[in-house]
């Protein structure tokens, strides 16, 4: 028989089987929080449990990403061709003025108050080449006039030779365009960037046209022009161009609308102008200020500087390169007349001189030659012994000159200058001059002495050495730090010449120091001409030229320091010898007409003595260790010595 399946099957409370009832899910509501099918659960602020799986997303993510790289890198042949194509054609030219109009910060615009300066410089240094090369004594007005809280109108006026009608638009309107790039002669302006640019500021910040009036003779009328620079072809745009009468014999002014802040102190305009008279102590400025205030700078000299000439450039320091192109480049139908006629200080003897140690023929041609024998002229040109270049291309400032106008702006008890002889970096022709203040109340700028004579100040935190940087003549206010000329400063050893300094850092006392380089072309480190590089050339010229002015003030201060030790000892003189009058008088019962005769002639007796000693040492650097008490007691001897004598006589 068989067994009976119980499975679908339980007993009753009164034994019988009945069948089991089959009860079906009851399906729910569907929970918010419940996620989906295949979907992870995210986490809520109520839940007590975290999701179990979080990374799932992350790898969803992943290979959309993946799945996005693989398909773009499956393009065919024809598509790889038309991109190249579509990006050749968005190619273009960019012209100097757009890309100057988006990087002014490297032009010196980067903030307003620094924007203002460097616009007055750039015209400033503008009207003193222009007067200096018509032979004119420069006279320059400077006009600040505030507008609103950041707006400011600037004018700067001259009396040099004026500007043709013609050039006036190109000179105000384009980038890159003057008259001293190709020249190999001293001048302030090098790039023909910064006035255009200072237009170019001002056009962009305030909307606002450059205006320009010019007058080139007595007898010449006077044109009046309002520009402004188209920035996408470097080129003016004139708004107006017209004569006008001006009741001046010759000259130009320049009104540039900005945006700017004015400020005082380091850095500032203020600043710029003063540092401009130390250097140029030839011109008389007149600096109307945004308060009404008019300050004039006279000048210290009624000299016209020499206007520096012409050069070619110089054998030492001429590249390989520049050297193979200008062989390429000559009409000498030889490389002795080559050498004579391309560059400076080259005789006839001495380029055959430098072309036998080269194994070059003097009749060689030079455009045969090539890469090795360029090689072999350039090895033999510095091993050559060539005279220094000439100095006429460039024009120091001048020991006298430069000591009136440091004396006129800085408060010292001691001067010194030191000029260097001319050198050359890289084929140009540059000379150092420097000039050191000791002491005294320090540099002063329109009157504000920078070095304060607060006691309290100089006790909590001495001042560093000042820095007064020049180039060709125009003051370096900015970047500092980065300057070849704080670079030596730093490097030479101030303790040798009785300043304190601390390693790799500037000297601590009321020292003022200037430094200026002369050169028909200034290496700059940016287009803004704040700071010069640092070619070993150059540093070298400058630590020699610092040196000479350190042994200068040391030997003053070791006078100095002996004059102290003197008066000190004149001091103890002075000091003790009524005690031992009166000491005498007692002793010998000697009238007070005698005892005044006897000190008289004791101090004579000293005052010789002490002379003598100091005679013996002026050559010992060492420091004096003579002991007061020694000083007393010899004091003493030389008394006891006269009182003998006065007895015997008795």
């Amino acid at each position: 028989m068989a067994a009976k399946d119980n499975s679908n099957t339980q007993m009753n409370l009164f034994g019988e089987d009945e069948p089991v009832k089959k009860t079906k899910k009851k399906k729910t509501a569907p929970d918010d929080s419940a996620p989906a099918k295949g979907v992870t659960k995210r986490l809520s602020l109520k839940d007590d449990k975290p999701a179990k799986e979080e990374k799932k997303p992350v790898l969803v993510k992943r290979k959309t990403v993946q799945r996005k790289t693989v398909n773009a890198g499956h393009i065919s042949d024809d598509q790889i061709e038309a991109k190249a194509k579509s990006m050749g054609d968005k190619q273009r030219d960019i012209a100097v003025s757009e890309f100057f109009a988006k990087n002014r910060h490297l032009l010196g615009f980067d903030n307003p108050s620094k924007a203002l300066l460097t616009t007055i410089k750039e015209a400033v240094d503008n009207s003193l080449d222009a007067c200096e090369e018509a032979h004119i004594l420069p006279e320059i007005i400077v006009e600040i006039q505030q507008r609103s809280e950041n707006r400011f109108r600037v004018a700067i006026q001259d009396n040099g030779p004026g500007i043709v009608k013609n050039q006036i638009p190109n000179i105000f309107g384009r980038l890159l365009y003057g008259s001293k790039f190709h020249s190999l002669r001293m001048s302030r302006g090098q790039q023909g960037i910064g006035i255009s640019a200072a237009g170019m500021y001002g056009m962009l910040t305030t909307g606002k046209n450059v205006c320009i009036t010019s007058k080139t003779g007595p007898k010449a009328q006077a044109f009046y022009c309002e520009l402004r620079i188209d920035t996408r072809i470097n080129r003016p745009e004139i708004i107006d161009d017209k004569p006008v009468d001006w009741d001046v014999k010759s000259g130009t002014r320049v009104e540039i609308e900005m945006e700017a802040r004015y400020q005082r102190g380091r850095q500032s305009v203020d600043e710029y102008l003063a540092q401009t008279a130390i250097a140029n102590p030839h011109v008389k400025i007149t600096y109307k200020m945004p308060d009404g205030v008019e300050h004039v700078y006279n000048r210290a000299v009624e000299t016209v500087v020499h206007v520096p000439e012409p050069v070619k450039p110089h054998p030492y320091g001429v590249e390989l390169g520049i050297l193979m192109k200008m062989c390429q480049d000559t009409n000498a139908k030889t490389v002795r007349e080559f050498l004579c006629n391309e560059f400076s200080r080259v005789s006839s003897k001495l380029a055959t001189e430098i072309l036998s140690k080269a194994k070059i023929s003097v009749n060689a041609k030079p455009i045969t030659i090539d890469h090795e024998l360029a090689d072999r002229l350039y090895k033999s040109i510095n091993d050559t012994k060539i005279m220094a270049p000439s100095t006429n291309c460039v024009v120091p400032i001048g020991e006298a000159e430069l000591l009136k106008g440091l004396q006129e702006v800085v408060d010292a008890e001691f001067y010194t200058v030191c000029t260097r002889p001319a050198s050359v970096y890289r084929g140009n022709p540059f000379q150092i001059e420097a000039a050191l203040a000791y002491g005294g109340r320090g540099y002063a700028t329109a009157g504000v002495i920078a070095n304060s004579s607060n006691k309290k100040e100089e006790d909590d935190n001495q001042d560093l050495m000042r820095i007064l940087r020049f180039a060709n003549r125009v003051p370096l206010l900015y970047q500092q730090s980065a300057c070849a000329v704080t670079k030596s400063i730093i490097q030479t050893n101030w303790r040798l010449y009785g300043l304190s300094q601390s390693r790799g850092s500037l000297p601590v006392g009321p020292i003022t120091i200037i430094v200026h380089i002369a050169s028909v072309w200034v290496p700059f480190t940016s287009e803004s001409k704040e700071a010069v590089a640092h070619y070993p050339e150059i540093i070298k010229e400058i630590k020699l030229a610092l040196s000479e002015c350190g042994r200068r003030l040391g030997s003053y201060m070791r006078g100095q320091k002996k004059a102290k030790e003197e008066a000190k000892k004149r001091d103890y003189i002075k000091k003790y010898l009524p005690a031992i009058g009166e000491a005498i008088r007692d002793i010998l019962a000697l009238p007070d007409d005698k005892v005044d005769i006897m000190l008289d002639n004791m101090k004579i007796v000293l005052e010789a003595s002490r002379a003598k000693g100091s005679k013996n040492t002026d050559d010992d650097d060492d420091n004096d260790d003579t002991n007061p008490d020694e000083i007393i007691n010899s004091a003493n001897d030389d008394a006891n010595e006269y009182d003998d004598d006065s007895s015997n006589d008795e």
